[in-house]
């Protein structure tokens, strides 16, 4: 972090004056959580709860006056409310948010970067360990295979993996508008942990993981895509809401191993989008099996076919089943995806195979309107 840039940013907030209390944000202790990197700024203003909409001035007053800071290149101010923790003195208390690095709009992002995305679907797990991030990455390219433009979005802010295994480092070019994604393997890619460092824990609250899945899908420049696949974080938290809310989302995929304490999460993935309208695409068995390297047997160590027997009493297609093979696991770690970059591979045959289903099953359909959750 820069020091004398983030001291500049801390004056210039210092000069935005609260109309009410007649003292500075700085002063009243409003500002939350800045990060300044590589010329990024973001921070969240933390406010009562019953003036949230009176605080939007302040809130782009702050974000205006921090832009114009030499040296910076964009910045995020988002308003936080959390009534039940305020500090002495009525400054309210909170950890560190999430730092949102590539915007400077004004107001709530829209998502206009993928009005010319064609489908997207998510790629789920009910709960990490899974392999859901291999799976997603594998899949989209086998995709990009098929002769598809597709684009890979790394949603899982607390643990972006997508840099690593399509082996891109650096950071997105901004055009001050909007971030150019990243691309290796021929496929555009955008991930929060092209902002972060890899070993840097993210230690944010809900509405700013909503504010950042909701930037790095509007505030990006996809170009024409036929597929943007999004990796998901495990689970059925705010970042799969927000998708579920904001999003167009043709479909979702679910990635589960076939022991029965992951089929149980998987399950509760599922039936989070059964209610919130997002058609599944289907239900993908991963480590279904291991592959001796020597003698080429089948072990079934984690249980054999729980996710096809799970997947016929649900009602929902079954995509296919994926080994655990020593080879998808180095190709991962070593940035070079198996089905991108070895095509005679039996399992790229099979991610390829349940890529012909997944266009299938998008084919059968256009993008849904975005739904609206209900709770009962």
């Amino acid at each position: 972090m820069s020091a004398p840039l983030k001291d500049a940013v801390v004056a210039a907030l210092d000069t935005i004056i609260d109309p009410e209390s007649g003292k500075s944000v700085t002063a009243l202790g409003l500002i939350e959580g800045l990060v300044v990197k590589n010329g990024h700024v973001g921070f969240s203003i933390e406010v009562d709860p019953a003036q949230g909409a009176k605080m939007e001035p302040l809130r782009k007053a702050c974000e205006k006056v921090v832009y114009g800071v030499p040296g910076v290149l964009s910045v995020t101010a988002v308003l936080t409310a959390h009534a039940a923790n305020a500090a002495p003195g009525g400054a309210p208390r909170t950890q560190a948010p999430r730092p949102q690095p590539h915007s400077h709009s004004h107001g709530s992002p829209s998502l206009d970067g993928i009005k010319n995305v064609k489908h997207i679907i998510a790629v789920a797990s009910g709960k990490g360990g899974v392999g859901k991030s291999t799976v997603a990455v594998n899949l989209a390219a086998a995709l990009a295979k098929l002769g598809l433009n597709v684009g890979l979005l790394d949603a899982d802010i607390y643990g972006p993996s997508i840099p690593r295994m399509l082996g891109i480092k650096g950071k997105p070019d901004s055009d001050g508008k909007k971030l150019q994604p990243m691309e290796n393997h021929g496929l555009k890619c955008m991930s929060i942990g092209f902002m972060v460092d890899e070993d840097t824990p993210m230690i944010w609250r809900g509405p700013m993981v909503q504010s950042a899945l909701t930037q790095m899908l509007g505030d990006v420049n996809w170009g024409a895509l036929d597929v943007l696949v999004v990796d998901m974080p495990p689970g059925t938290g705010d970042a799969q809401l927000t998708m579920a809310q904001r999003v167009p989302l043709s479909g979702a995929v679910i990635v589960s191993t076939p022991q029965e304490i992951a089929l149980i999460d998987a399950r509760k993935g599922l039936a989070m989008f059964q209610k919130t309208e997002v058609p599944i695409l289907g239900l993908i068995e991963n480590m279904a099996y291991f592959i001796s390297p020597e003698s080429g047997e089948k072990s079934y160590i984690f249980g054999e076919g729980g996710a096809r027997r799970t997947a016929e009493k649900l009602g929902v297609p079954f995509l296919g089943e994926v080994p655990l093979h020593m080879d998808i696991r180095a190709r991962s770690d070593e940035g070079q995806p198996l089905v991108a970059c070895d095509d005679t591979h039996p399992q790229t045959a099979d991610f390829v195979a349940i890529a012909e289903k997944v266009m299938g099953a998008l084919g059968a359909g256009a993008a849904k309107p975005v739904p609206r959750i209900v709770v009962e």
